[in-house]
C-alpha cells in the first residue's frame, strides 16, 4: 500500500462531466480515479482498452470509475464512445492543476522517449492494435497516474515511473477498500 494524502480542498474542487464533486462521490462508493496521458498517446488509448475491458468487474464489485483528461469534454467524449466507455464519469483538467495536486510530475527524457518506451510503444500501437499518432491533445510531458479514493482519501496508487507503465487496476482496487 502507498502512502498519499492530498488536501481535501482539491478533491471537492474536482467537478465531473456531470457535475458532480469528487468528494461526494467517494462518500457514495470508492472511486478509482484515472489520470490519463493526452489522447494521443499510445499508452493513453492502451489504458482506456485496459479498462474497458475490466470495467464491468469493477464496477460490479462497487468502485466507480473516473477518469481525469487533458482536454475539453467533447472530445472526451468522442475518446471514450471510441473505446466503449460511452457515459464514462471524466473531470476535464487542461492546466493539469489536479495532475500536480495529486503528484504527478512532468516526465523527462527517458521516462518518455527511453529505448524501453519505443519497444512498448510499438508493442502497444501496433501488435495490440492501439494505434501510434503524433498528434498531441494535452501536455505530451504530463506523467499519468491511478488512485483508489474512498471517503475522501487516498486508499491506494500507482503513480508511473515510467510513460509505458501498464498498471493491474484489479490489484490496485483488491482488498483497499471497505464496500457497504
Amino acid at each position: 500500500m502507498n502512502t498519499f494524502s492530498i488536501d481535501q480542498e482539491v478533491i471537492k474542487s474536482m467537478l465531473t462531466n456531470e457535475g458532480s464533486s469528487l468528494w461526494d462521490l467517494t462518500f457514495e462508493q470508492p472511486v478509482l480515479l484515472v489520470f490519463l496521458r493526452h489522447f494521443g498517446c499510445t499508452f493513453c488509448r492502451e489504458a482506456l482498452s485496459d479498462i474497458a475491458k475490466i470495467k464491468p468487474r469493477i464496477e460490479a464489485s462497487g468502485i466507480q470509475v473516473i477518469f481525469v483528461h487533458m482536454t475539453d469534454n467533447k472530445i472526451a467524449d468522442r475518446y471514450f464512445q471510441r473505446y466503449q466507455l460511452a457515459g464514462a464519469v471524466h473531470i476535464s483538467d487542461p492546466e493539469c492543476e489536479y495532475y500536480a495536486q495529486f503528484g504527478l510530475v512532468k516526465g523527462n527524457f527517458t521516462q518518455l522517449f527511453g529505448l524501453q518506451s519505443w519497444i512498448r510503444g510499438f508493442q502497444s500501437g501496433i501488435i495490440e492494435g492501439n494505434g501510434l499518432s503524433y498528434k498531441q491533445i494535452g501536455d505530451g510531458f504530463q506523467m499519468p497516474g491511478v488512485f483508489v479514493l474512498q471517503e475522501g482519501k487516498i486508499k491506494d496508487a500507482f503513480v508511473h515511473r515510467l510513460s509505458h507503465d501498464r498498471p493491474d487496476y484489479e490489484s490496485l482496487i483488491t482488498n483497499c477498500c471497505e464496500i457497504n
